[in-house]
């Protein structure tokens, strides 16, 4: 990978253009656009709940059925929404059209179908979260059956779930961003230092290119896929080293979406408390996010202390707030060091201190100003007031849009991840990478549980 291919080189005036150009300015656009449009609808007395239609929880499927009966306009109005604003958005980004809106349509059509068996009753007692429902309908698809490349273009795993946090910003008060926000960046910045030094050392040890391990160890410290294909072309890696570490990133992943949600509650942690652990212990968002859902559904199932929003927000505030804002950092200190130390890296003169903010994932700004947005406008209400009126009216709709992007992420994952393919990444890298596992989940247990465990556990509006 070259210093081209990465932007490392690339001139200012054409990185401008990344605010209509590139993935992250547009989930930002599409996310505080929906935010802004359900404030003033909720200013001028109405809501965006109607499109922001979820199936119901359901015991029987002609209660369902009345439902799908009595509600099938909203669900086409909000298809030509989706359609709308994810096809403008890929249409400026190069995607063709006529790909894309059959593509989404197949992906939106089961997506009601996954979040209808996530509301059933009995996926309720199991704890199914539709967005769980998705990721193992999607890799049973993509395993067993296969999935048409023709229908890829719509499996916009990355872009989804941007949109999704910039919406899911919308739903956390800013007043817990600047409150827990220096400790999440603290615990974050402990675990991501520890768990990048220890994966580059134990990979250079097993004789694996320093490349190689600064992009295991950097997939494994920070943002998982996007930090990985960063740091790639940060540190002029070969281009199958990002493969191997975005294909260990997704074993790792969906391996913790089902482990840390089942151990956080062999040992009973608060729903706080365990949304930091998997905060920490995640490499990817989508992939945390679900663990996330999944134990605050888990820990108020079990009666144990917290609520489901509090895990979601302590994971966010780990992941987004804490970790995600490395990437630039990384890079920067990576390409740094490559150019200077290594050798031959393909990388193209020293790097600026201006790559930090151009490697900065954007998105994080959106979620940030959608807080803002929404904790401006709610400021002047009182907790009776919030929940009887705001909430029902503002912040509900908008978690829900928030869910349904999750979907169609956590589906579009499992669509396409191929267990035979992740095989090929080698023994070498996985026992790398591995260590860098272990050492992420126990220190990130110590800190969530018993350092931190304070903060976590009185995480509230």
């Amino acid at each position: 990978m070259t210093a081209q291919s990465s932007g490392l080189a690339a001139p200012q005036s054409s990185r401008w253009r990344e605010l209509w150009l590139k993935e992250d300015w547009w989930a930002i656009w599409l996310g505080l656009g929906i935010v802004v449009i359900a404030y003033l609808l909720f200013a001028g007395g109405a809501s965006i709940r109607w499109v922001a239609v979820t199936p119901p929880k359901w015991h029987g499927f002609a209660q369902l059925g009345a439902h799908f009966a009595a509600n099938y306009q909203r669900y086409v109005v909000q298809l030509l929404l989706w359609l709308g604003i994810f096809g403008v958005a890929l249409s400026a980004l190069g995607h063709k059209l006529r790909d894309f809106l059959p593509s989404f349509l197949f992906l939106y059509l089961f997506s009601v179908a996954i979040f209808a068996v996530g509301q059933w009753d009995e996926a309720n007692r199991y704890n199914l979260e539709p967005p769980l429902v998705a990721l193992i309908l999607g890799l049973a698809i993509s395993n067993l059956i296969g999935t048409p490349r023709a229908l890829e273009a719509g499996f916009r795993v990355e872009f989804y779930i941007k949109t999704g946090i910039v919406l899911l910003g919308a739903t956390l008060p800013i007043q817990l961003i600047v409150w827990a926000g220096p400790i999440a960046i603290l615990q974050a910045s402990i675990v991501s230092i520890a768990t990048f030094v220890v994966i580059y050392w134990v990979a250079v040890r097993l004789g694996l290119d320093r490349r190689l391990a600064a992009t295991l160890g950097a997939g494994g410290a920070v943002c998982g896929v996007s930090a990985s294909i960063a740091i790639a072309g940060a540190v002029g890696a070969r281009k199958e080293d990002a493969p191997i570490a975005i294909t260990l990133v997704i074993v790792w992943a969906i391996v913790m979406i089902f482990a840390l949600p089942f151990v956080a509650a062999a040992l009973h942690l608060s729903a706080g408390v365990g949304g930091a652990w998997i905060g920490t212990s995640e490499f990817a968002d989508a992939a945390g996010l679900a663990a996330a859902q999944t134990y605050g559904a888990v820990a108020q199932h079990n009666q144990l202390a917290g609520t489901p929003e509090q895990s979601i927000w302590a994971f966010t505030l780990m992941k987004v707030v804490g970790r995600d804002v490395w990437i630039g950092i990384w890079a920067f200190v990576l390409a740094l060091v490559a150019t200077t130390r290594w050798e031959r890296t393909g990388v193209a003169g020293k790097p600026e201190l201006g790559e930090i903010w151009w490697r900065f994932p954007k998105f994080v700004i959106g979620f940030a100003v959608a807080s803002l947005i929404v904790t401006a406008a709610t400021s002047g209400y009182s907790l009776g007031e919030f929940n009887a009126r705001v909430n029902p009216a503002l912040v509900a709709p908008i978690k829900d849009l928030r869910t349904w992007t999750f979907i169609f992420c956590f589906f579009s994952i499992g669509l396409t991840t191929r267990f035979r393919g992740l095989a090929r990444a080698g023994r070498k890298p996985f026992l790398a990478f591995t260590s860098g596992v272990a050492v992420n989940a126990v220190l990130g247990l110590v800190l969530s549980a018993l350092v931190f465990a304070a903060y976590w556990e009185r995480l509230t509006r």
